[in-house]
């Protein structure tokens, strides 16, 4: 398995010219990595969400959004555009993925896409390695999902913005 190598950034998100290889160690205090997380959205409003690999080191099994980090030279919307295809086969450009907001973590930057489409689940290429299934919900399935712990908690913060920016978009789904 090739080494992933992240870029290291700064508390105000610019790059210090440093990486760090993931897995080996922890980031520094002020230090951060960039992750994304793509939603993909049908003009109904329904979320495709993905449960991850039982394969996975990190929440296997768990339902949970598409993602990922940004490997080293990678720009927020190359990783998040590299991502969508690489674990469910959708292709994307500018003008389908849209960046809604960026979250501060303990030791990273979340940046969150949406993208408006309506792929057939059965029709997607899956990325094994990551993505067990995929399924369409509803945003009360959906949050139905997280009380439950059926999907994966991002925090308050991350879903009132993710709920507030997914239906504040022009041309709103509902």
């Amino acid at each position: 398995m090739n080494k992933e190598i992240w870029d290291i950034f700064n508390e105000k998100g610019v790059p210090t010219g440093k990486t760090a290889v993931r897995g080996r160690g922890f980031l520094k205090p002020g230090e951060y990595h960039l992750v994304v997380h793509i939603w993909v959205v049908s003009p109904d409003g329904r979320f495709l969400i993905q449960r991850r690999s039982e394969k996975k080191k990190l929440m296997p099994g768990e339902w949970a959004a598409t993602g990922g980090a940004a490997i080293s030279g990678e720009s927020s919307f190359q990783a998040a555009n590299r991502e969508l295809f690489e674990e469910l086969s959708i292709e994307s450009d500018e003008k389908t993925l849209n960046k809604i907001f960026r979250l501060k973590r303990r030791n990273s930057f979340l940046d969150v896409y949406l993208i408006k489409a309506e792929p057939n689940p059965e029709s997607l290429t899956l990325q094994e390695s990551e993505v067990a299934e995929v399924k369409w919900v509803t945003k009360a399935e959906l949050q139905q999902m997280i009380k439950t712990g059926r999907f994966h908690n991002y925090g308050r913060e991350y879903f009132q913005k993710l709920f507030e920016n997914t239906y504040l978009l022009e041309g709103a789904f509902i």
